[in-house]
């Protein structure tokens, strides 16, 4: 029997890919573990293993081909003894044939990826529906398809129905679903106030700007993903922001005396160089674990409160921007901390990373002060609750005990969302940080 191999979901967001490469040739002999082709994300590039024994009968979807929808059919393989001649034919024909995704590692030779959502889960990758009572009528006017039990368990449980993801069939919302909702799961985004107000169409936006003084770039997927997840950002969450001025000149003395004990390698190169941002992430770790009620993520079901202070550090690469992660940041030493964030740069450069590198921390950093950036406020990675923004250390003029002195002064500005971090709460957050990257001894005890 034919195998249809269908474009696989490489991470949970994830709704479309490019098509980069395929490695194997129709009539070519393939077995678990081969690779079959390369799947492109806006973030990463994956290898696409396959899972069964046959023959390449069909590529249904040529390399190079681009926003490739998640579960589309991309190939057919022809079981071990069967024709490839009929099972080429049979593209396309999903009755008779086995439906699979291949496996899908990243390029380094990673574990396998999750594999792809059943069709019916690709009604999660439509925009948010607009806000509706739980009566299973959206603000339109339009009806969000729910069984009469779920109706009434969201309706007893205050929930918008209209933003439950249905998992029943033709995406009808189950009462399983509302149970997964009232547990903080499986809930779209609220539409925001502005929904219904529309971008400037671009032919009245190049219609400002004289004919031959531009050239259109298209957008590629990253740049594409990253405006449609600040609009999100934006939209959704409500956010304030803190400032607060600290002096490292304890952190800088420190970063130097670690940095001068680093052995040498065979090659001559020292086993570490710790940076600022290293102490960064290392006190930002430390501080949610102090303020535990801070180390949070809002959904409407309820507040996730997380245990371990994953921290995602952004990362400029061509294109656009990166989060990485450092998990358990907060019991790590900072030397492994530097180590294992130049290692996450430099692949995600290379667009080597794995999702799960890159995606579910519970707070960021951004900072910008290599740049030479004085302050700055930095937008929230959804879902997360903060974002850390970091200027650039330098010698400023402070006032101590009554006389003016010089300090090496680094400004931060800590973005909440007042969801889940009121006011009172993120300075508590913040004090904890200034407290932690003013005295470094403190992260190391």
């Amino acid at each position: 029997m034919p195998i249809n191999i269908l474009m696989p979901a490489l991470s949970p967001t994830m709704e479309k890919g490019n098509l980069a490469k395929w490695l194997k040739k129709e009539g070519d002999k393939v077995k678990p573990g081969d690779v079959l082709a390369e799947i492109e994300t806006d973030k990463a590039t994956m290898e696409y293993e396959a899972v069964d024994e046959g023959t390449l009968a069909k590529i249904v979807v040529p390399e190079g081909s681009a926003d490739v929808p998640v579960n589309q059919l991309i190939a057919v393989i022809a079981s071990d003894g069967e024709d490839v001649k009929a099972a080429a034919s049979s593209a396309g024909a999903a009755k008779p044939a086995q439906t699979k995704t291949a496996g899908a590692v990243a390029s380094a030779s990673v574990p396998a990826a999750q594999p792809a959502p059943p069709p019916a889960a690709l009604t999660l990758a439509r925009a948010p529906a607009p806000a509706a009572a739980a009566n299973g009528h959206a603000a339109t006017g339009a009806r969000v398809f729910a069984s009469p039990l779920a109706k009434r368990l969201a309706r007893e449980s205050g929930i918008d129905i209209s933003r439950i993801n249905g998992s029943g069939p033709h995406g009808r919302v189950v009462a399983h679903d509302v149970a997964q909702a009232k547990a903080g799961g499986g809930l779209r985004a609220p539409a925001s106030a502005s929904a219904g107000i529309a971008p400037m169409a671009d032919d009245k936006i190049r219609a400002l700007y004289k004919d031959g003084t531009y050239e259109i770039v298209p957008h590629d997927s990253m740049r594409k993903t990253i405006a449609r997840r600040l609009v999100e950002a934006k939209a959704t969450i409500p956010h304030f922001y803190l400032t607060v001025s600290c002096n490292i000149d304890r952190l800088m003395a420190a970063r130097e005396d670690i940095n001068m004990v680093a052995p040498k390698g065979d090659d001559g190169k020292p086993a570490w160089k710790v940076s600022v941002n290293d102490f960064v992430i290392k006190a930002l770790a430390m501080s949610l674990m102090k303020i535990p009620a801070a180390n949070v993520t809002w959904t409407e079901g309820g507040m996730l409160q997380h245990h371990e202070a994953d921290v995602g550090v952004a990362v400029s690469i061509p294109g656009g921007l990166i989060t990485p992660v450092i998990r358990s940041a907060q019991g790590k030493k900072i030397t492994d901390i530097s180590n294992e964030m130049r290692d996450l740069a430099g692949r995600a450069r290379n667009k080597k990373l794995k999702p799960s590198e890159y995606e579910g921390g519970t707070t960021a950093v951004s900072n910008l002060g290599m740049f030479g950036i004085h302050e700055f406020s930095a937008v929230i990675n959804p879902p997360q609750a903060t974002i850390l923004a970091v200027g650039v250390g330098e010698q400023r003029p402070i006032v101590k005990d009554g006389k003016i002195e010089i300090a090496t002064m680094m400004t931060v500005t800590l973005s909440c969302d007042h969801r889940a971090v009121d006011g009172a709460l993120g300075a508590e957050f913040l004090g904890a940080f200034k407290t932690f990257i003013e005295n470094p001894v403190g992260m190391v005890m």
